[in-house]
């Protein structure tokens, strides 16, 4: 009875430790306008020219959250379907 009961514990456990998300990642949503490689938040500054950085359009596929880009014409590398853009929410 033991066995059971800690077998299905960690059974439990795996599902809630692997189960997806479909909440993309929103760390690093803006870029600086004239380096668009520098990334960060609403509070960071462009580390070569010192400019406040702007919000950048992110998308990302509907069925797999692990699938973005910046590209609006992009298609998701997994199922084909076209990214929709991510909203950040605004604290």
């Amino acid at each position: 009875m033991k066995k059971t009961i800690l077998l299905l514990l960690a059974v439990c456990l795996s599902f809630a430790a692997f189960s997806q998300t479909n909440t993309p990642k929103a760390d690093s949503s803006y870029s600086c306008p004239m380096h668009p490689d520098v990334k960060g938040t609403a509070t960071t500054k462009c580390n070569k020219c010192g400019m406040a950085l702007t919000p950048t359009k992110t998308y990302v596929c509907p069925m797999h959250a692990d699938v973005t880009s910046t590209d609006k014409k992009a298609k998701c590398t997994k199922c084909g379907m076209s990214l929709t853009e991510v909203k950040v929410k605004k604290n």
